[in-house]
């Protein structure tokens, strides 16, 4: 990626879901550490996504478009409102939405995390019935 047009930066042809995830988290001045706590992944699973060995399952697209401030479908397939171009001195400034949008990703997270967390609630239940019964 080393053209300097901001039409080419990030050419939906020429680009892939890494090289996107990647260059949008650079453009955000993030490590890949930084990025995976933020989302609550583990480093190498960020790495395997930039490495486009395996994608995000779509609650972690939606937190990684706020993020990183682009749209989703420009991190799906390079349309649509991206990071910008290389080198622009432009602050990273989350607009309302993309922080609504991580806001309804975490809620989403946590109504998950609770569900499951009742499911083996009620599994752990059942087992100690079972052991004092």
């Amino acid at each position: 990626m080393q053209d300097d047009t901001a039409e080419k930066w990030f050419d939906p042809d020429a680009t892939t879901f890494g090289d996107r995830l990647a260059g949008a988290r650079e453009m955000a001045n993030m490590t890949q550490a930084q990025l995976a706590k933020r989302l609550g992944v583990k480093k190498k699973t960020l790495e395997d996504w930039e490495n486009d060995l395996r994608g995000p399952r779509a609650m972690r697209l939606s937190m990684l478009a706020g993020l990183l401030n682009v749209s989703l479908l420009w991190l799906l397939t390079g349309e649509g409102d991206g990071p910008g171009e290389p080198g622009d001195a432009t602050s990273y400034v989350r607009g309302a939405h993309q922080l609504l949008d991580e806001i309804n990703a975490i809620s989403a997270q946590m109504a998950l995390s609770a569900e499951r967390l009742a499911r083996v609630e009620e599994e752990l239940k059942g087992l100690l019935k079972d052991a004092d019964g």
